[in-house]
Parts: C-alpha cells; structure tokens; sequence
C-alpha cells in the first residue's frame, strides 16, 4: 500500500507525544513493506519568517490555500492509495482536505485530542473539565474565556478554523481514527458521524528492557502543567511525607509552565526528585526502573501514552480515574485509578502500589500481558492497515474487506483485518 502522511511538526523544543506517535507509525508501516511519504510541515520554521509573515500566521490556521495547491500537486504526481492526516495546526490547515478531494484520494485522520470540538483541544479550563463548546456549531465560549494560551486573540483562529471548516472535516474524512473509546464517546455525542470514528489506540514499542526487582521510585513523566495533575501530586506527595513517607523517592520528569514551581518544591528534599527532560533512552530506563507511573491528569486524556509504556516494561500505573486511563488500565489488575482531583485518594494508591510488592509485581505482570494483546506494535501494524483498507472501500464503494490497492504499489499483506476494533 502507499501512504502519504500529512503532518504539522510541533516545536521541537517542548517534546511531543504526537510527533512520536507519527514517526513511530511511519517506521511500523515500512518496516511491514509499505511505501510510505511525508507531506509536513515544520513549527520551528516559523522562527525564521519575517515579521510579516509571523504576523500572517494566524491567518493560515484556518485555511492556507498555497498549501492546497501544493498537495493537490504532490497528490497527482504520487498518486498515494490513502492520505492519513495528523496534526495540521497552525501551517497546514484544513485545505490539505480540500487538496485530496480536488484529486480524489481517500483520507484518514488521527484525531489526537479534541480539536474538533474544542479550540485548544484540551477539555480543560481553570483547573477542571470544560464542555461549553463541544456540540457548538460556533465555539465562542473558548473566544470569550481565552482557552487557547490565555489569550483570547489567539483564541480566535482556532475558533474561526474550527467553525468555518466543521463540515469539511466530517465529509471530507473516511475515516477518523480515535485513540480511545473515551474520545470517540465525546465526539460522537458532539455530532460527529458514528460510522466514521474507528477507535484505534496508539501502539507502543517494545522497550526491550522490563522491570527487574521491585524498582527504586515512583515517576511522573510529561509535561508540568496544571492539567497534567502536578499541584494534586505535589498535594498528595506532601500528605504522604507528613505520614512518613513510602519509602521510595518521587522523580519528576519533563518541562513546562510549572517547572520553576515543581524545581522549587522539590529543592532541598531527599524524597522528590527533579530530572529535568529525559531523552528517549532515560525515559525507558527510569520507567523500568519504577515502582509505578504516576499519572494524575485533571483533563480528560485522548490516551497516554506513558502509561502504555509503563505497561510494555511490566510497571503498574496510578492514573486518574477518567478520560481514556479508564480503558488502559483496570483498577487493581493492571494498575490503580484515584478519584479524580482528589488528592487524598491519590495519596491512598500511592500507599497502596508501594506497601504491596506482592500485588505490585502481579498488576505488572498483569499490565505486560495487557499491553501484548492491545498496545504492542503487532496489534498497532493489523489496526492501521485495517482502517487504510476500510477507507479505500468506502470511497470506491466496495464491499467489506480487502478492497484492491492501486497503481501496483501494494506491499507487504503482513496485518490482515481481523474486523473492526471498538475499544481501545
């Protein structure tokens, strides 16, 4: 099969959970014999434009008609069997949909977040869940609240973009893959179209390496931002020293916001730990060297990836009990789940995951055996492949199945459909 991908690169100076999904996928997909190419573009280019063209980005968010042309143009030359569009915020815009319907190839999207209901994508504001726009056909509430950025003149092209290109999305796409059924719930209940919202979680590498022993700390791993749960960690963190502690450090990995914060809470203590960014490689190894993840998220998370990597290394995961954390892990089986916002019950499984080696060691085994059947790069391969197929037959108007791939570039038929996935 060939594949383009249709990807907007996020800076480079914050790490990016999305941009490794996409090369992750890309590898996966050669690695089985595909042919597959990249159609992006690049946030850090925006450093180098000229003051007007800074000035002119905002603009592009919501349609950026040179890069129609320039797809439609790369679509007829290369005649991909399926576009599979990622992120296209801020420099690629919806029109990339437009350049595949000008040359009529099938188009699949990741929805990565909740971009298409709510402006900034997070389902989060002042510290708790917020719904105001999803179901609007016009989302002013995130104008008016200044969701994105906090600001609310930043807010308005993605308010403008989403509103103006609604429809193009929901007629333009075959099919949506959703990373969890938590999102495609939201989604359906917004008016999106059931029938084209695939849930296709993200597959996780195997890290090669998994836990030895019982493991040296807790690890938070992501970003340090409010929505991320760091101030009802640090709560709940301060409630077990109080108590005496767990007898394991806490180690905060990562950069954001409240990193001067979570630097200066942690200064001075034996029993918190902050790292900084970790690179790839000291991100597998701290994690395989956990008691558990801790993954305390007030907004609602599309998926999670660290707690998929928690699991390929044999690591049980405290996660907040709502979004897609649900489906990844099952309280007291694979991992624990606290109430959310709650820093007491966070507190309690924190107790509960480090005062049971035990139980601790099972959950783990129990999690490496979730994440063979369900996050692995084997079942990751079956599920793109499946939704490719799925939407060449809906736009020819085949049958069920595997429907022929043309112009002669099929590759490997490693990944055969077993039928659709619903539940990630």
């Amino acid at each position: 099969m060939h594949v383009l991908v249709v990807h907007n690169r996020y800076s480079s100076a914050q790490p990016s959970g999305e941009n490794r999904v996409v090369d992750e996928e890309v590898e996966l997909l050669r690695a089985a014999g595909h042919r597959v190419d990249v159609f992006e573009r690049r946030s850090d280019d925006i450093a180098a434009r000229s003051l007007l063209g800074k000035v002119a980005v905002p603009l592009l968010v919501p349609w950026n008609p040179a890069v129609r042309a320039q797809l439609a143009a790369r679509l007829r030359a290369d005649r991909p069997d399926v576009v599979h569009v990622h992120n296209v915020f801020p420099l690629l815009s919806p029109a990339v949909l437009a350049a595949c319907a000008d040359v009529g190839v099938p188009v699949v999207a990741t929805l990565h977040n909740y971009t298409q209901v709510c402006p900034p994508g997070t389902l989060h504001r002042d510290g708790r869940l917020c719904t105001e726009c999803v179901g609007s056909a016009v989302p002013l509430p995130a104008v008016r609240h200044g969701c994105y950025r906090d600001s609310r003149l930043a807010t308005v092209p993605l308010a403008v973009g989403m509103a103006v290109n609604r429809r193009r999305w929901w007629s333009g796409v075959e099919r949506f893959f959703c990373i969890s059924a938590a999102q495609r719930d939201v989604l359906v209940r917004s008016g999106m179209p059931a029938e084209r919202l695939l849930v296709k979680h993200n597959f996780v590498p195997d890290p090669g390496a998994r836990r030895a022993g019982p493991g040296e700390h807790l690890l938070f791993l992501g970003r340090l931002a409010e929505s991320k749960g760091l101030r009802l960690l640090m709560a709940a963190w301060d409630a077990l020293a109080a108590d005496g502690g767990v007898g394991v450090p806490l180690v905060l990995a990562g950069a954001g916001p409240l990193e001067p914060e979570v630097s200066a809470w942690a200064a001075g203590r034996d029993d918190v730990r902050y790292v900084g960014l970790y690179d790839p490689a000291q991100c597998r190894e701290a994690i395989a060297r956990s008691v558990a993840v801790v993954a305390p998220s007030m907004s609602p998370e599309t998926f999670g990836l660290v707690v998929a990597e928690a699991m390929a290394a044999g690591v049980p995961a405290v996660a907040a009990g709502h979004g897609a954390f649900v489906e990844l892990v099952e309280d007291g089986v694979t991992g624990l789940l606290h109430r959310l916002g709650d820093a007491a019950s966070l507190a309690s499984c924190i107790r509960r995951v480090t005062a049971d080696p035990g139980g601790n060691r099972e959950m783990g085994r129990t999690a490496r055996r979730r994440y063979e059947q369900a996050f692995s790069p084997a079942v990751g391969l079956e599920r793109l492949v499946e939704g490719y197929r799925t939407a060449i037959a809906g736009r020819s108007g085949g049958a069920d199945g595997a429907p022929p791939v043309g112009n002669g570039n099929a590759g490997s038929r490693r990944g055969t459909p077993r039928g659709q996935e619903w539940g990630q």
